[in-house]
Order: C-alpha cells, then sequence, then structure tokens
C-alpha cells in the first residue's frame, strides 16, 4: 500500500549564535528557502510544510505555492523545545486539513547543501529496509575518532573511552560515523511513541563537503566558501 510522506522544514526565529539563521542568505538564497527548493525537489515527499513562528520566514514560504506555512505557537519555538512537540503540532494540522500522513520526514534548514538526492535516498532507506527510522549521516574523520578523544583532568590528558594502545592510524581505525543533521525520516508509529527516531535506524551516508550544519558564525563563512567552490558540483 502506498504510504503518504510528509516532509516538515523546522525554522524558529531564535537562533542565537547566528541570528536571523534561517533567512540569511547564501549565495543569493536564504537558508530556508534552500531546504524548501531541496524538499519540492525531492520526488518522494507528498506535502512540504514549513514550521515557524518567524513572520519573515512564513512570508517567504508562502510564495511557494506548493508549501503548506505553518505558524508555529510560540511555546514550541524555544530553544529548549523538544523536537518531536513541533512534529505533533505540524502532524495535527496536516491530517485535520489535508490527509493522513504516514511517514516524517524532517529536512533540516541548517544543513545548506542537502540535495533533493538525499531526501530522496533517506525515505527509500527507510521504505526499502522496514526500519523504523533513517537519518542522514556522515563519516567521523579520523582525527577526531572516538578512541583518540581526552578529558582534560588537572591539564593531564585522559582517554574518554579507552586507551589507544598505540593504534593511531587511520587504516588502524575502525569507520565510525554521526549524523550530520540534514535528514530525519520515521514511520508515524514511532512518533506516538513520543520519539522521533525508533529503535531501529538506518543510517544514509552524505559526503563530508555536503554534511556542514551551521551552528556558529564560523560555519556560516565555511559555507560561503564551500559554495564558491567546484567540489559541490
Amino acid at each position: 500500500m502506498r504510504k503518504n510522506i510528509l516532509g516538515i522544514i523546522p525554522a524558529r526565529a531564535g537562533s542565537q549564535r547566528v541570528p536571523k539563521k534561517n533567512v540569511r542568505f547564501l549565495s543569493g538564497t536564504p537558508l530556508v528557502a534552500r531546504a524548501i527548493e531541496s524538499a519540492l525537489g525531492a520526488n518522494t515527499l507528498d506535502r512540504v510544510v514549513v514550521s515557524s513562528d518567524d513572520e519573515e520566514v512564513l512570508s517567504l514560504a508562502r510564495g511557494y505555492k506548493d508549501v503548506i506555512v505553518l505558524k508555529r505557537p510560540k511555546e514550541l519555538a524555544q530553544s529548549n523545545s523538544p523536537a518531536i512537540d513541533y512534529v505533533k503540532h505540524s502532524l495535527n494540522l496536516v491530517e485535520s486539513n489535508v490527509e493522513k500522513v504516514d511517514i516524517v520526514a524532517i529536512i533540516q534548514p541548517s544543513s545548506p547543501f542537502t540535495l533533493p538526492d538525499d531526501i530522496d535516498g533517506t525515505v527509500n532507506l527507510l521504505k526499502n529496509s522496514g526500519a523504523d527510522s533513517a537519518v542522514t549521516i556522515m563519516k567521523v574523520d579520523h582525527a577526531i575518532h572516538p578512541k583518540k578523544l581526552k578529558i582534560l583532568t588537572d591539564d593531564r590528558l585522559l582517554p574518554y573511552i579507552e586507551d589507544e594502545n598505540g593504534k593511531m592510524m587511520e587504516y588502524e581505525l575502525s569507520n565510525v560515523f554521526v549524523r550530520n543533521g540534514s535528514v530525519y525520516v520515521t514511520h508515524r508509529y514511532v512518533i506516538e511513541t513520543g520519539v522521533f527516531i525508533g529503535n531501529d535506524c538506518r543510517g544514509y551516508l552524505m559526503p563530508r563537503e555536503r554534511s556542514l550544519d551551521i551552528n556558529e558564525e564560523i560555519d556560516f563563512l565555511f559555507a560561503e566558501f564551500l559554495s564558491q567552490q567546484n567540489i559541490l558540483k
């Protein structure tokens, strides 16, 4: 049976480390608009929602005729507001006024180099694997491999996880991966349990150069540099 898939782009107003981040321009396009265009370009999404408490974001989103624009209540747009709450808010409004949803995909504006293929790849991984959830991931550079991480106690470096035992070369370390914050996809039944990522979660690998997550000003500067390079093509 065909699954109805909803894409949600969350874009609250209160970014503290990068003020007005979601409407800031990168290569001539606001971050939230980049996310909208990637979502609309994906073949797997039936509907695309922009959830925001920011009137500038909402106004920009209304310029796209195929986007559902949802005003997010202030209590769901705080820095400590759980993501699951705005997801449920969006789901309730869409299902009350449009149609039942089977799968939800979150597309983050803070990941400006997400392609429609990344969204489709993550959604299809979920559908084809039979998993609860699927997320985009990136390979961790060997320089910050977990076995190399330390804690600092009275100026003394101590192993964070375990002693390296002399194994520091890249070929001696297992590949490890981390969620890159770009796309999260899950079934409706997982959301009903109060979480977004289920116990059986699969990873869709994205290249490092497109896995940038903008959280600080230096990230934005790096994004501007990357956007001028041919390596993103």
